[in-house]
């Protein structure tokens, strides 16, 4: 007689074995996929709905010394740059880098326009305040992004001594 245990090892170590080897790769390519499109939206007056408040943001913290045409182009090309780097895996500790940076200016809404955030503090969010706290996943997902720069690897159990692709 056929162990339930054993139907599903047969197919759960294989499978377990194949998202250890390819879900940094994953994780990697559809972050960069996210912020090359944001990125690219920002070229295109009106089509990122960040754009805004993305401006008054940054405009607010370098005290109006920036034209909101340099603001919103240089996030864009930043925001790009971050999503070529992760998509091929080029210049991945400064790609992270300037993902991190992004993200700080990203969370600053919260303390400096928390109107345009909440529609009840602290937990009624707007649709801009949805937008950023998304980017919890994707600190997290840079996070484990990063682990792999040094050689680190996702391995499905303690035995397995395949090479995965980062």
């Amino acid at each position: 007689m056929i162990k339930r245990e054993d139907i599903i090892n047969r197919y759960d170590e294989p499978i377990t074995n194949w998202m250890a080897r390819w879900s940094i790769p994953f994780l990697r390519i559809s972050v960069g996929i996210v912020f090359l499109w944001f990125g690219l939206l920002k070229f295109f007056p009106g089509l990122s709905p960040a754009q805004g408040l993305a401006i008054r943001t940054i405009d607010t913290l370098t005290f109006g010394l920036l034209q909101e045409e340099f603001i919103i182009y240089t996030l864009a090309i930043w925001e790009s740059l971050i999503g070529i780097g992760l998509i091929f895996k080029i210049y991945l500790r400064e790609t992270l880098a300037l993902l991190f940076l992004q993200m700080a200016g990203t969370i600053t809404p919260i303390f400096i326009f928390p109107g345009e955030v909440f529609t009840q503090i602290p937990y009624g969010l707007t649709l801009e305040g949805q937008y950023i706290v998304k980017n919890i996943v994707v600190i997290s997902a840079a996070l484990t992004i990063g682990a792999t720069v040094r050689g680190g690897r996702l391995v499905a159990n303690s035995g397995e001594d395949k090479q995965a692709p980062t």
